[in-house]
């Protein structure tokens, strides 16, 4: 493997040299298999090409200080998984082949994780879709899962530094009681228009409203939407929105720190009163807002050039327990041997 700039890489997709792969056929999972191809043969008509019916999760393997590799809330992440797959009528892997395939899937390409300290870390990507044939909307009767990891660098470029956002109102994520609250591909399929004319206006991504009223906050582009004012983490509340790990382990942090978490519907009028706003997901950690453009008024809400105070406390708690420099008093932190 060539060297690599650890420090400089992309998020993006990058090979490497082995995934796991697993079937689902005549009502049973096979046996977890290697392969170093990155491509895979399915058939023509797959009920995940055609209907959509498919779901992923992402996670990150972190090297700490000691080399020791570390995952964060891998059990989780697989809970998810079957959440979003039974909603879909899907089969679903069960929670320990989930997680043997990810230590597996890490632990066959190891060289990958970046060093400590480098700011770069190993994404992994679980992926289960339906391969079945089948002409008509139903559910198909095989099933594939898949594993696989890239060294990724920042989500966004700029790192733990603010970003603007711009509310939309012209696109919805989700319905109401659609898939909103899932990790299926459909979410960000239809999420792809708003964001390209966020940053064809010179915004990183687009601040979702609610479907049925455009009152209240829902997503920020790929991530979920956090605000801060009076020593309270408050975010939003509502079925459209995934339930970020990431989200919820802040949330849990806040709490830890003495911060008040509220968790509940938030209207648009609300941003005026925060003293800080953030974005939190696993690809982004929290990657702060500075501005928030509203385009019905011509508004903008300011929250500084850089993170607060909060923002930060919470950012380096969570790096720091997902690197092992602190203590994991949550039982988040799993290891691959």
């Amino acid at each position: 493997m060539e060297l690599l700039d650890w420090k400089n890489l992309p998020f993006g997709y990058m090979k490497t040299d082995y995934n796991i792969r697993c079937q689902f056929k005549n009502n049973e999972w096979g046996s977890l298999e290697v392969s170093s191809s990155e491509y895979l043969n399915v058939h023509i008509a797959a009920t995940g090409l055609h209907y959509g019916q498919e779901v992923f999760e992402g996670l990150k393997a972190y090297r700490g200080r000691d080399g020791k590799i570390r995952l964060f809330r891998c059990r989780d992440n697989a809970q998810r998984m079957i959440d979003s797959g039974v909603y879909l009528q899907m089969a679903v892997p069960p929670v320990e082949m989930f997680e043997e395939a990810v230590v597996k899937a890490v632990k066959l390409n190891e060289h990958f994780v970046p060093p400590y300290e480098s700011g770069a870390t190993l994404y992994v990507r679980p992926l289960l879709f339906g391969s079945g044939a089948q002409v008509g909307v139903k559910p198909a009767k095989e099933y594939l899962f898949v594993v696989f990891v890239t060294p990724v660098g920042p989500y966004f470029k700029t790192g733990f530094k603010p970003v603007d956002v711009m509310i939309t109102r012209d696109s919805d994520r989700a319905a109401p009681l659609g898939t909103g609250n899932i990790k299926v591909g459909g979410n960000y399929a239809a999420s792809l228009s708003a964001a390209a004319e966020a940053q064809r206006l010179g915004y990183s991504t687009c601040l979702y409203l609610d479907a049925k009223e455009k009152k209240y906050i829902d997503e920020c582009g790929p991530a979920n939407f956090f605000g801060i004012k009076n020593n309270t983490y408050i975010t939003p509340a509502s079925h459209s929105i995934l339930p970020s790990i990431t989200n919820k382990s802040l949330m849990a942090l806040a709490e830890d720190l003495g911060i008040k978490v509220e968790r509940r519907p938030v209207e648009v009028t609300e941003l005026e009163t925060f003293e800080e706003a953030g974005e939190c997901g696993t690809a982004a950690v929290i990657t702060p807002v500075g501005k928030i453009f509203d385009p019905q008024n011509n508004r903008i809400y300011d929250y500084g050039s850089e993170a607060g105070p909060v923002s930060t406390r919470l950012y380096s708690l969570l790096r720091a327990i997902q690197y092992g420099d602190a203590e994991d008093t949550h039982g988040w932190v799993s290891f691959v041997e």
